[in-house]
């Protein structure tokens, strides 16, 4: 039998409730009790004394590129790059070649994620075929296959009536819909927040309204469907005051922000480093102050990474010319508290539920925190250890961070993922599965 003894831990776990020291004893992966003062001289000791022990985190929105783009990144790279930054579970977004449309691509994908994956992988399906906006999947078949989301994320659905039906299929289904809210119309060949800063580098701006003006189009087809709607990587003021509005009117409406959303600027963008470039664009200081605003009233539910790989070729062009994206899992947690917890916008216990149970239970994934007779599923975070994020330490395949060089602190030391340790004093195991 195979135990392992967390000691002096400060347990941080929103699931049930728990902020305090205690010790956790796991037993052949599985939680068997939490209290304090536990001694087992048969246990592998992992001592935790100024440390964190929280549920493992949950990311409702990354991109892992396979299949079609391995060059940038796979399951395997991309839930590696989720252990290092704390995650056992996130769910993987539709914009693959081909788009996981259909029951057999789903399949294929599973079959990928059962084989490669490191972390618990949870698949998100497309709205449209090929996300191009012209006919509705068969979503009953998505959601038999397992799917736990559908979203046409980067691309709206364009055409509302069309958008109205997946609502409406989705809603019979109890389907979530995830919104990448941009009206292509208003935003077409923008590649920067449009207004000083945009004008200043000479380069076309994206009007906030291409966001807004669709948040508020999705929120009311949503209501008119009786649909659960998340709104993706919410990023201006506007669209913080349509959600928050729907939510005061009822609506099931959920939201996420991103923590580079959080922590940076459009003016971060006249340096024209491609990895400050991103799809909604950095906003200005007041859109920032909006959204920590909004995560502390309740407005926004939950942090995700929007985690975007893509190569240094195609990141090292013309700013007009590349790719919107950046990765995001290695330094989310980091950012999240540097920006949140330390400014005392959010307290650990907070934020740790906006990265875990609330993301968990707005996609419907069964978790139990810590808990006992449950499998071990935890990550153990030293706050107050600080770090340099290099582009030689990046584990994802891909290095398009806007964060290289950056001095961060708070630091994930160990994961425990399905009851297996799979990464002990920040060395994953990549063999555990």
């Amino acid at each position: 039998m195979v135990r392992h003894l967390i000691k002096n831990g400060r347990v941080v776990d929103p699931y049930n409730n728990l902020d305090g020291v205690f010790d956790i004893l796991i037993e052949d992966g599985k939680v068997t009790k939490v209290a304090p003062g536990i001694i087992d001289a048969k246990a592998t000791v992992i001592e935790a004394k100024g440390k964190i022990v929280a549920p493992g985190l949950v990311d409702m929105h990354a991109h892992l590129r396979e299949p079609g783009r391995e060059d940038e990144e796979t399951i395997r790279t991309g839930t590696r790059a989720a252990l290092a930054g704390g995650y056992t579970a996130l769910a993987c977004m539709p914009n693959t070649e081909p788009a996981l449309d259909a029951v057999l691509t789903i399949q294929r994908l599973k079959e990928i994620i059962k084989k490669d994956a490191l972390t618990d992988v949870h698949i998100i399906g497309a709205i449209t075929k090929g996300r191009e906006g012209k006919e509705v999947v068969d979503i009953s078949a998505l959601k038999r296959e397992g799917v736990v989301a559908i979203s046409d994320d980067g691309s709206s659905t364009e055409d509302e009536r069309l958008f109205g039906r997946a609502l409406r299929e989705a809603a019979r289904e109890g389907l979530l819909v995830v919104s990448h809210c941009e009206d292509m119309k208003i935003s077409a060949g923008g590649v920067v927040n449009e207004g000083f800063v945009s004008t200043k580098m000479g380069l076309r701006g994206m009007n906030r309204r291409a966001e807004y003006e669709r948040v508020e189009r999705d929120i009311a087809l949503a209501k008119d469907a009786k649909a659960k709607i998340h709104i993706a990587h919410i990023s201006c003021k506007e669209s913080v005051e349509a959600v928050r509005r729907a939510k005061k009117a009822g609506v099931s409406v959920t939201a996420e922000v991103t923590p580079h959303h959080l922590a940076l600027t459009d003016e971060c963008c006249v340096t024209y480093d491609t990895n400050t470039k991103m799809n909604p664009p950095l906003r200005t200081r007041q859109d920032v102050e909006a959204l920590k605003a909004a995560l502390r009233d309740g407005t926004i539910d939950c942090i995700a990474t929007d985690h975007a790989p893509h190569t240094d070729s195609e990141k090292d062009v013309e700013f007009d010319f590349a790719p919107f994206g950046v990765i995001g899992l290695e330094t989310a947690l980091s950012i999240a508290a540097m920006e949140l917890v330390e400014t005392k916008i959010l307290s650990w216990k907070e934020l740790i539920a906006k990265m875990s149970s609330r993301p968990a239970g707005i996609l419907g994934v069964q978790k139990s925190g810590i808990r006992e007779d449950e499998p071990a599923d935890m990550v153990i975070i030293d706050p107050n250890k600080e770090y340099v994020y290099t582009k030689r330490s990046v584990v994802s395949q891909s290095k398009n961070s806007p964060f290289i060089d950056w001095k961060l602190k708070g630091k994930v030391t160990h994961v425990f993922v399905s009851g297996r340790l799979a990464m002990k004093d920040e060395a994953i195991d990549e063999l555990y599965r």
